[in-house]
């Protein structure tokens, strides 16, 4: 019941702050599970999230983002999508601490850092975040950081972002099933996670207006933040 709560929380806030459900719902999972079971069902959990944003804002999409950004993402999410079996689970959990970790810090001491609005920086913006959601699980953060430059409509920003992950999620999940990552006891998990998605994008949907959404980012990233330096912790454990 309390995996199911996080994972409505974690949809409702990564719609709000605008940055994916996948960057709070992970490090919360990997308190109830393994870390290559966590990567599966946070992927399934978040393409059913995208569908859910692409369905309520279905009005903002840019196609001419989704393919600069969707094309690189998809190649390089299969490449870090097979490295998972090639590195050491508490090894993947210290590179997600770091990296969450240096995102929030960077997020909170410049808040309005972005990046040239230029096709090179998309596709490499692309590439880059589709290695690390096939590696890690979570690569919205620095999407988000390359889709910002473009100075995009919160509407179709959301829905933008939506859709170049739904790609990235729809590429991963078929490798880490394939590699056997979710076992069939958490099969009933997926429709749950399905359901719960839905209702937590739709809420949040219906947030975005209301909350302001400055304080309450900084407040998410804050959290990011201490939940990072446990895997960083575990990790590091790991290496001595």
């Amino acid at each position: 019941m309390l995996f199911f709560l996080a994972a409505f929380f974690a949809e409702v806030i990564g719609t709000v702050a605008g940055f994916g459900s996948s960057t709070i719902f992970l490090p919360l999972a990997l308190f109830f599970l393994d870390f290559k079971t966590a990567l599966i069902i946070v992927a399934f959990f978040h393409i059913f999230g995208n569908l859910g944003r692409i369905t309520f804002f279905r009005h903002g999409l840019d196609k001419k983002l989704i393919i600069l950004f969707g094309v690189p993402s998809v190649i390089l999410t299969i490449i870090g999508a097979l490295l998972v079996n090639y590195v050491p689970q508490e090894l993947l959990k210290l590179v997600l601490g770091v990296f969450l970790l240096v995102f929030s810090i960077a997020s909170l001491a410049r808040p309005g850092f972005s990046f040239k609005p230029s096709m090179k920086n998309a596709v490499t913006g692309g590439a880059l975040s589709g290695f690390l959601a096939g590696l890690i699980g979570t690569g919205g953060a620095l999407r988000g950081a390359f889709l910002t430059s473009f100075g995009l409509k919160k509407e179709i920003y959301i829905a933008t972002a939506a859709a170049i992950a739904l790609a990235v999620d729809a590429t991963r999940i078929p490798i880490y099933f394939g590699s056997g990552f979710l076992e069939q006891k958490y099969y009933y998990y997926i429709p749950v996670l399905f359901a719960i998605a839905i209702i937590g994008s739709f809420t949040g949907k219906k947030l975005v207006d209301k909350i302001p959404q400055e304080k309450f980012r900084k407040f998410v990233l804050v959290a990011i933040a201490l939940v990072s330096l446990k895997f960083i912790y575990d990790g590091m454990q790991f290496l001595l």
